[in-house]
């Protein structure tokens, strides 16, 4: 393919999508002897890469069963215009990237207009924790997935789906994490009278948040009644702020609330201990080496959905490590007596504290890859091209 123009179709429905997609084309770009056109639908960072987007791919962003019923009419309308767009480009590739309720019904639809085109899926979607049958279902329209986690190409293959490689994830060669890592190797444990300071993450959607604040209020009081010098640190999201200052302004022990991603790092490398949301922020607190305790709490709708759900952690450092590295506590096993005396034991220097440091090791040693995520992810893009042809 040497000197050829390479056109690559790539549709990213989120902003870590993007963020992925632009890694990779800019590696590809390194490694293809020749020009990179791209087709389809993407963000900022696609676009600093060259892509033209179909449209606002934030139109995307929808959470909640109400929201996805209310605007299935413009959802549908966009997944055809994608595929139809892509297939009019007839592109040497189609890369699709997390999204899966969006990305792999364009794939569908472009796979039967152009059989022959290689499709290769970044970010494996969790067919290991619901709804197991996607997997096989996925060799009719994916050629190869790329996984962000060390254990989905297992995984895959016991389900018997696509070939899958592990590639790497971005955190770990976050200058964030790098850089928190660093900061906390020279802190020392706080000894048990002098000062504590403990974060507060109630994730960024506002269900979860209205959830999760009542109930870490309660931690609060609880561990400041047992403990006497203590500092909350409550980072959050633009889009959330006033949600969360409204929320907490009645509370009697009041948290420092950051917002933007900078203070967040600021408090991830001065936390003692955490409590936090399920979710991606577990995974950068493991890898940034903060203790913490997973909390989760939801509505009656997404409780019938967990209890459908196969895998037997939701804290990724559990998966990856192959054992409870987190502790986790969701809905009725969620109490803020539990989560107070957790932090007491977290922020000191305890067996527990050692132990979940030592989980947070192994989790870092299994998800260290020889070249960076996007690199290997382009190498991989244009295997399979090249296999194809």
């Amino acid at each position: 393919m040497s000197g050829t123009a390479l056109k690559l179709a790539v549709v990213a429905g989120e902003v870590s999508g993007d963020l992925l997609g632009g890694d990779l084309v800019a590696a590809l770009k390194l490694r293809h002897d020749g020009p990179v056109e791209l087709v389809g639908v993407g963000g900022d960072a696609l676009e600093a890469q060259g892509l033209k987007s179909l449209f606002d791919y934030s139109e995307l962003s929808i959470m909640g069963f109400a929201q996805v019923i209310k605007r299935l009419p413009k959802l549908l309308a966009r997944i055809r215009e994608t595929a139809d767009a892509i297939i009019a480009a007839k592109p040497d590739a189609l890369l699709i990237i997390d999204s899966p309720d969006f990305t792999h019904r364009v794939a569908k639809r472009v796979r039967l207009a152009l059989p022959n085109l290689p499709v290769i899926n970044y970010v494996c979607p969790s067919v290991w924790a619901w709804k197991e049958y996607r997997a096989q279902k996925m060799l009719a329209y994916v050629d190869h997935v790329l996984a962000l986690l060390p254990f989905e190409p297992a995984a895959m293959q016991r389900l018997g789906g696509p070939t899958t490689t592990y590639v790497g994830h971005r955190l770990t060669s976050d200058p964030n994490i790098l850089e928190t890592r660093r900061r906390r190797s020279l802190r020392e444990v706080s000894s048990p009278d002098s000062l504590k300071t403990i974060m507060l993450l109630p994730g960024s959607r506002s269900a979860e948040i209205r959830q999760l604040l009542p109930v870490f209020q309660q931690a609060v009081e609880e561990f400041s009644r047992r403990n006497k010098n203590v500092r909350y640190l409550l980072p959050t999201v633009p889009r959330q702020e006033k949600l969360v200052r409204g929320l907490v302004a009645g509370w009697t022990i009041q948290p420092e609330i950051f917002v933007g991603q900078e203070d967040k790092w600021k408090a991830f490398a001065e936390a003692d201990a955490a409590m936090a949301a399920s979710g991606t922020v577990i995974l950068e607190l493991a890898l940034a080496g903060v203790p913490v305790v997973s909390t989760y709490k939801t509505e009656l709708l997404a409780t019938f959905v967990l209890s459908r759900i196969k895998t037997w952690t939701a804290a990724l450092p559990n998966l990856i490590a192959d054992y409870a590295v987190v502790p986790e506590l969701i809905n009725t096993t969620l109490r803020w007596g539990w989560v107070a005396r957790a932090m007491e034991r977290l922020s000191n220097d305890t067996l527990e504290r050692t132990t979940m440091l030592a989980g947070y090791d192994l989790v870092w040693q299994r998800m260290q890859t020889e070249t960076p995520p996007g690199d290997h992810a382009a190498a991989i893009l244009l295997d399979v091209l090249a296999r194809k042809k």
